[in-house]
């Protein structure tokens, strides 16, 4: 016999993963597609790495990590339940440490002059400016002091 807590939901819906619902249209937005061009780009870069510098490749691959976060958090509308946290300032964090951090990685890469490493670089120059494009637009749209008709 069924206890109560062994029964499907009366719904027939997926039951506790009700909160997860992906909203497509933020990934057909601007923003959501800036997000998966970062993340293919990361990924790329990471693949690159791995056929040659493999030491370098963990800068990548978290940054890979953490963008794939911020687009699930983003997709499911799951941030909004994190109210006490400035997410346009995260996510203009988030740029700003992923430039810092694959410029260094990149510059250091290209010393070793293999082919790989070489694209590598390529790729994480490219991938640079995506994110300061995406960190100055954050900047400009969400954290930027806006002026009244009266000033």
């Amino acid at each position: 016999m069924l206890s109560a807590r062994d029964k499907p939901p009366e719904d027939g819906g997926a039951g506790g993963l009700r909160g997860f619902a992906i909203d497509k249209s933020f990934l057909t937005n601007p923003k959501g597609i800036l997000l998966e061009v970062e993340l293919a780009l990361t990924f790329i870069m990471a693949m690159c790495f791995a056929a040659s510098i493999s030491a370098y490749m963990a800068a990548p691959l978290l940054e890979f990590l953490i963008t794939l976060a911020f687009i699930i958090l983003y997709a499911t509308q799951y941030y909004q339940r994190f109210q006490r946290l400035n997410w346009p300032c995260l996510d203009f964090l988030r740029c700003i440490s992923a430039i810092v951090i694959l410029l260094v990685v990149s510059f250091a890469a290209v010393a070793s002059r293999e082919g790989p490493a070489i694209a590598a670089f390529v790729f994480g120059v490219i991938v640079v400016f995506v994110f300061v494009y995406d960190a100055f637009k954050t900047y400009q749209t969400e954290m930027a002091p806006r002026t009244t008709e009266g000033e």
